[in-house]
């Protein structure tokens, strides 16, 4: 079979995580095997946020891993796209392999200035060969400061629950040898933090459905199992051991953050009603374009 190449052009404007899939499922699905190189154009004025930029690293990640040739090229340079992935880290972890167009910085902006901007936490990795246990104090420190403008305890509390419980999930279940990410972007025009917390491995529901005893469970699609997983919990681990979405959800919605989570070939967002969430306010998009793992973005607003 012969191979093929497969070009994705991301236009003028901001691109979220939802976009990003838009334009990347109208391709074949990139890990197909006929396709051998896959270039992702950023167009003039193109502005990705840092859901979409963990999303690009991941996927970037795990298509030169299937031995694909990947290449990055942006319209505007330094000055656009391209400097704000440099300044969120992105290129520190991004495979030396792949290609880009102009050639990535040789010195990080990331590592240059890392920490000194009170709405960002750099995208940092996730392995649990080398576990950072002060990532999920980082995350939250940020996003309280950004959310309160004080030092809100308990809104600490519950933020550093929320990140912990999503992080340590990931050193704990993930299994793949692709890394795991996490960041924090404010948006203060937008009135809004996002938070993203990803991994590369086969997915929760995958993850979970082989463990679950409950026939009514079993039969359960994915859109209400997840459902369930948030409001309920569910491990596969046994009910000793509770579940970190769960909690991390439960935390979350007191401050009414808006959860989207993409999974392999799905993805569902979720906004709060009632202190929970719930299936008649999510929205659900299936047959994407595959991306391994888990994505999980919060979206909390800053008042």
């Amino acid at each position: 079979m012969r191979s093929s190449e497969i070009n994705i052009t991301f236009p003028s404007g901001w691109i979220d995580g939802q976009k990003f899939d838009q334009y990347i499922n109208m391709s074949a699905w990139l890990h197909n095997e006929p396709v051998s190189k896959i270039t992702f154009n950023f167009g003039n004025g193109c502005k990705v946020m840092v859901d979409a930029a963990v999303r690009i690293l991941s996927l970037a990640n795990q298509l030169i891993s299937c031995g694909k040739n990947i290449y990055l090229v942006f319209a505007d340079g330094q000055s656009g796209t391209m400097g704000y992935l440099d300044r969120v880290g992105f290129f520190d972890l991004l495979d030396p392999s792949i290609k880009t167009n102009p050639d990535r910085p040789s010195v990080s902006s990331a590592t240059l200035h890392k920490d000194t901007n009170q709405n960002l936490v750099e995208i940092a990795r996730i392995n649990p060969k080398a576990r950072d246990n002060s990532l999920p104090s980082r995350l939250s420190e940020r996003l309280t400061n950004a959310r309160s403008g004080s030092n809100d305890g308990q809104l600490s509390n519950a933020t550093y629950t929320v990140f912990a419980e999503l992080i340590d999930n990931i050193y704990q279940h993930a299994a793949t040898s692709v890394d795991g990410y996490a960041a924090l972007q404010v948006y203060r025009n937008g009135n809004s933090a996002k938070v993203v917390v990803c991994d590369s491995g086969a997915g929760i529901l995958e993850t979970l459905r082989p463990a679950i005893t409950s026939e009514r469970i079993q039969k359960l699609n994915d859109i209400d199992l997840i459902i369930h997983i948030l409001n309920d919990g569910l491990s596969r681990f046994g009910p000793s051991r509770g579940c970190g979405l769960k909690t991390s959800a439960s935390h979350a919605i007191k401050y009414n953050a808006d959860l989207e989570i993409r999974l392999p070939k799905s993805l569902l967002k979720l906004v709060p009603s009632r202190q929970v969430y719930e299936k008649n306010t999510a929205h659900y998009s299936d047959n994407l374009s595959l991306i391994w793992g888990t994505h999980i973005c919060f979206s909390f607003l800053l008042n």
